[in-house]
């Protein structure tokens, strides 16, 4: 299992989907939702994790998205 940051790189103006703990990112793409796309497609094929969603302006976690295995907090409703 495996747990994915989707953040906003000012240097190159772009988005990136980077392995929890690595040093290298995993790939780069114009927007969000391709680099979440892309994320959860990483997660997947690593057996399960989580995809967190970073805002562009303060690089807080905005969303997070439990990809191949039991949601540990779903939504209430």
């Amino acid at each position: 299992m495996a747990d994915y940051d989707v953040q906003y790189n000012k240097n190159t103006d772009d988005w990136s989907a980077k392995r929890a703990g690595a040093s290298r990112t995993a790939g780069r793409f114009d927007t969000q939702a391709a680099a979440h796309d892309a994320a959860r497609g990483y997660a997947a094929r690593s057996g399960g994790g989580e995809v967190r969603d970073h805002r562009k302006d303060n690089n807080q976690i905005r969303n997070t998205d439990t990809v191949g295995k039991k949601d540990p907090h779903p939504p209430k409703g």
